[in-house]
């Protein structure tokens, strides 16, 4: 839609996602004060960031599925994986009738299936992931 609702407060950067308005307020690290991770060399404008980045070092899980035992560190990872449960599919392939329960399969998928090089069939998932991230 082309609205950009969320407004940065160091300078006139907006953007249409919450996400990446955090994404951006990175770009003002050297500017603020940040917060570093005492385990690793992260680092983050945002002490909120810090405090979901510190649940890769403790293991917190603090977000559990309702009808399994499933548990995360992540609230979108939760999201995935309700799908699990729902068979909710969201992404699309604009070239077949693939969907996917996550965009990093649709982007496999996109890479193995439609890939114009003719040595497609013969990626390995390491070739996928070095590809896609």
């Amino acid at each position: 839609t082309g609205e950009k609702p969320f407004a940065c407060d160091a300078c006139d950067y907006k953007c249409g996602t919450r996400s990446d308005l955090r994404s951006h307020k990175v770009a003002h690290l050297s500017e603020k004060p940040h917060f570093t991770c005492d385990s690793c060399e992260y680092r983050t404008a945002l002490q909120s960031d810090l405090k979901k980045h510190r649940r890769i070092h403790t293991g917190e899980k603090p977000y559990a599925c309702d009808r399994c035992d499933y548990r995360s560190g992540r609230m979108g990872s939760l999201r995935d994986h309700i799908r699990t449960h729902t068979g909710e599919k969201p992404y699309a392939c604009d070239r077949c009738n693939y969907k996917a329960t996550q965009l990093r399969y649709l982007k496999e998928h996109s890479v193995k299936a439609h890939s114009s090089d003719s040595q497609s069939d013969n990626f390995s998932m390491d070739d996928v992931k070095n590809i896609l991230y």
